[in-house]
């Protein structure tokens, strides 16, 4: 429900107004930087889809890049706050004996529950973080303040599902499970066309019941030989 029909029928205060206006332009700005990318949106587009003149989103920030700040700012905790806990308690749950497949499905399904139970805000959000993923521009950088220590989490969880397999190769594998998530969070539509409408993008149940198999045989593929060399 939007912001605005929940507090239709009463009078809002002057911090409900303004909160509420907020609201709306994040949403709406989300919206379109998740279409157009950063430099494909002016704050008059974000305006004229909130139904408000520019001056107003000047009001409330400074610029388009203090905007798209906002923008990330308000779902990108949240995710990595959700997996962070996600993986801790797998963790612990396993006792020192993780699988790479239980590792990959903690870390992935968080992100694939948060779009499937989310609605349109969190698939807009997320796409928004897909096209940030791969911004040569933005990716490092942003993504870097907000997911690394998810990531490293990860990692430390699949050296005791693999133990001897080097660093390197579970980075590698990462960069691919990696790839493989912000193209589905993207939803481009492709294999929608390439499988003659047989897979969905929107469909992430379908995803989320395959990636993380998918993806841990790949893991195993590259490092159970090494692993094993690594027992003698």
């Amino acid at each position: 429900m939007s912001t605005s029909a929940k507090t239709q029928g009463k009078r809002l205060t002057k911090a409900e107004q303004r909160a509420e206006s907020i609201e709306q332009i994040l949403d709406t700005a989300e919206y379109l930087f998740s279409k157009r990318g950063f430099h494909g949106v002016t704050l008059k587009d974000v305006a004229k889809g909130v139904g408000v003149h520019h001056t107003l989103l000047h009001y409330y920030f400074a610029d388009k890049k203090a905007l798209f700040d906002a923008v990330f700012d308000r779902r990108a905790p949240v995710s990595s706050a959700r997996r962070m806990k996600a993986l801790d308690e797998y963790d612990l749950k396993t006792k020192g004996k993780p699988t790479v497949e239980g590792a990959l499905h903690v870390f992935l399904d968080t992100d694939f529950d948060l779009y499937i139970e989310g609605g349109d805000e969190w698939k807009n959000g997320l796409a928004l973080t897909a096209q940030v993923a791969n911004s040569p521009e933005w990716g490092t950088e942003i993504m870097g303040n907000y997911f690394d220590p998810v990531v490293r989490r990860l990692i430390e969880i699949l050296k005791k599902a693999l133990p001897g397999c080097p660093e390197e190769d579970l980075f590698w594998c990462y960069h691919f499970v990696s790839g493989a998530l912000m193209l589905t969070l993207a939803r481009t539509g492709r294999i929608d066309r390439l499988s003659g409408g047989l897979c969905k993008s929107d469909d992430l149940p379908a995803v989320k019941e395959r990636m993380a198999r998918f993806m841990a045989a790949g893991f195993h593929q590259i490092c159970d030989e090494k692993v094993q060399a690594a027992k003698g």
